[in-house]
């Protein structure tokens, strides 16, 4: 008997039967007390549901380092008769990670994607307008959202959106800045952040309140093997080529730079991995991080 055979029947198996469990659990979660003045993190989020796949480092920011999380639906999806039921599905995710949340418009925002940007400068402006209000009025130190390649229209529009916003603030806006992937492989890629099983089951339940969207696609049974992937590609991309995977069995992949005023700089040379049990802030050493 092939000992791989039943390790390969084994993840079937846990597949078919995560396929059986219930979505939307309200169990306990560790949601630390955060104090107001703390620190903020934003996720600039193209879908409801994005808040929680790539959430592995703002939920590390949350726990272990007392970071108020805030994340920004971008979009509530393009389907009109979903969109109300998508806002209420991200309030509840949100809410059982710990993470605050903010509307863009009572619908979201529209046409998020590169064409638009191109074409209709005027529509894409009054965007751009909204991300520069929400920057101004809450001055996150670490933001997040897409990398310029992560395929999906609104995962690039986004990108754009969040990168012009960033133009129009001046020079004396400075804060770190942090690009994720999902639809798209990132191909630079310097940051590998691991999670514990608990985080991990954590963003699975998250993700598994967004009912519509699960139900559609189950990508929430999928998470802890993307995560898993992530530890193969990480250890080369973000390790060196040739290196050694570090003991880490889930990770998201990550760049982070630092936005200067007028540009994204570097904020040290070659990858960093972030192990469980270290605390986020050393991946901020030497950088600003007042979002002054």
């Amino acid at each position: 008997m092939n000992p791989y055979l039943s390790m390969v029947n084994s993840y079937d198996r846990l597949q078919r039967d995560g396929k059986g469990l219930p979505l939307g659990l309200r169990l306990p979660c560790a949601r630390p007390e955060v104090n107001s003045a703390a620190p903020k993190a934003m996720i600039f989020s193209p879908h409801p549901d994005d808040e929680c796949i790539i959430g592995a480092l703002p939920l590390r920011l949350l726990r272990q380092s007392g970071y108020r999380v805030i994340n920004v639906a971008v979009t509530q999806g393009s389907n009109a008769d979903r969109q109300s039921g998508r806002w209420e599905e991200l309030k509840a995710a949100c809410e059982y990670l710990g993470f605050e949340v903010i509307a863009t418009s009572p619908t979201g925002l529209l046409n998020v994607n590169a064409p638009t940007r191109e074409k209709d400068p005027v529509f894409w402006a009054a965007s751009v307008s909204t991300i520069v209000n929400i920057l101004k009025e809450t001055k996150p130190s670490v933001i997040f959202f897409p990398h310029e390649q992560d395929w999906n229209s609104s995962h690039i529009g986004t990108h754009w959106l969040v990168r012009d916003a960033l133009m129009q603030l001046g020079s004396d806006y400075k804060c770190s800045t942090v690009e994720t992937e999902f639809w798209g492989q990132n191909s630079r890629p310097n940051l590998m952040v691991e999670s514990t099983n608990e985080d991990v089951a954590d963003l699975v339940t998250g993700t598994s309140f967004h009912v519509g969207e699960v139900t559609r696609n189950p990508f929430h049974l999928f998470l802890p093997a993307w995560m898993q992937d992530n530890v193969r590609r990480g250890s080369e991309l973000v390790g060196g080529q040739g290196q050694a995977a570090p003991d880490f069995t889930f990770a998201t992949l990550y760049r982070l730079r630092q936005w200067n005023g007028s540009g994204f700089e570097e904020v040290y040379s070659g990858g960093r991995t972030l192990p469980s049990n270290l605390s986020p802030l050393t991946l901020f050493n030497n950088v600003n991080l007042t979002g002054t």
